[in-house]
């Protein structure tokens, strides 16, 4: 697998696990958890986010 879909596939699935976590914190209430799912999941969009410019640049 190229670098450039592994980096979308695991940016897409940190995407999808922060999402989980942080809606997790907001029904429990867990301040914590939440931003823990946020911070997952913006890290997930910037590794998607650089698998998507190593693609353009064919590497």
């Amino acid at each position: 697998m190229k670098s450039s879909t592994k980096d979308q596939a695991e940016g897409t699935f940190h995407k999808v696990k922060g999402k989980i976590k942080e809606v997790a914190g907001k029904v429990s209430m867990n301040a914590d958890l939440e931003a823990a799912g946020k911070e997952e999941k913006l890290a997930g969009k910037v590794q998607e986010k650089i698998g998507e410019l190593e693609k353009v640049l064919g590497k």
